[in-house]
């Protein structure tokens, strides 16, 4: 598979990671939009939103529980921002799911 987050997961791409477990990985954005930007993605490839079934949907509940304590850990104390987009109209540009996470100021709509 070419797929660049898969590669991050196997190690051949490094990235700056905040945090990895057996499920997901989250490391920090190369380009941020924000003094706080990270990812989290699940280990498993899922191409998008679009493609969250009942079989595999238990990893995005399980990605949202972990949030809070990853926001903590990368300094965020007062609020975060999560976005994914879902394909190439909304910006998706690798097609492995993402969530990125946005911090560290006051935010308006355009981040």
């Amino acid at each position: 598979m070419d797929c660049l987050f898969c590669k991050i997961i196997a190690g051949e791409i490094p990235s700056k990671k905040l945090y990895e477990d057996e499920k997901i990985l989250a490391f920090y954005d190369i380009s941020p939009i924000a003094p706080v930007h990270f990812l989290v993605i699940p280990k498993e490839h899922i191409a998008s939103i679009d493609d969250i079934t009942p079989e595999n949907s238990a990893i995005v509940a399980y990605i949202f529980e972990k949030l809070p304590e990853l926001a903590k850990k990368a300094g965020i104390t007062n609020g975060y921002r999560v976005i994914s987009n879902c394909k190439a109209d909304a910006g998706q540009t690798v097609p492995h799911l993402h969530f990125h996470v946005l911090g560290g100021k006051e935010m308006n709509w355009t981040c």
